[in-house]
């Protein structure tokens, strides 16, 4: 007989065990997508502006390794922060091979509305799991933690 995980686990790859699951996923895409757009802001822009916005000057390898982003994306979402205007390139002194990206006033401008917009999202997810957030979200730490 199978234990209460391994059915769990086996109800999660089925077909319908994932609908749910990523339905969810695909309408908190959409709702983060909505919440940026007054401010021309995607998701992963976003990203890229908090860690930026916790220490300024990394470079585009550093942050792409932290947010687990290929080099290809990382760079385009750099390109389109720097086009907007909200970031700059600089060469590192040490290493002309490396840039070092900094916020510029526009891009630390944004902080508190861009976060202001999330914790919204992130308040309206905590309404819809009613007392399952905490759990939720220990678990996705847990699982980001262990680099899963």
């Amino acid at each position: 007989m199978a234990s209460d995980g391994a059915r769990s686990l086996s109800n999660l790859t089925s077909k319908q065990g994932l609908a749910a699951p990523l339905r969810c996923t695909q309408r908190r895409g959409v709702r983060a997508r909505e919440k940026l757009a007054a401010w021309s802001v995607t998701p992963p822009q976003y990203a890229v502006l908090k860690v930026l916005w916790d220490r300024d000057g990394q470079s585009g390898a550093a942050i792409g390794s932290r947010l687990v982003i290929d080099s290809a994306t990382i760079t385009g979402v750099i390109d389109r922060l720097e086009e907007a205007g909200l970031l700059e390139r600089r060469a590192d002194d040490g290493d002309r091979r490396v840039h070092r990206l900094f916020l510029t006033a526009r891009g630390q401008g944004l902080q508190e509305p861009l976060d202001a917009a999330m914790d919204q999202l992130n308040a309206e997810v905590r309404v819809e799991l009613k007392g399952q957030a905490r759990a939720l979200w220990d678990g996705l730490r847990r699982l980001g933690e262990a680099g899963t």
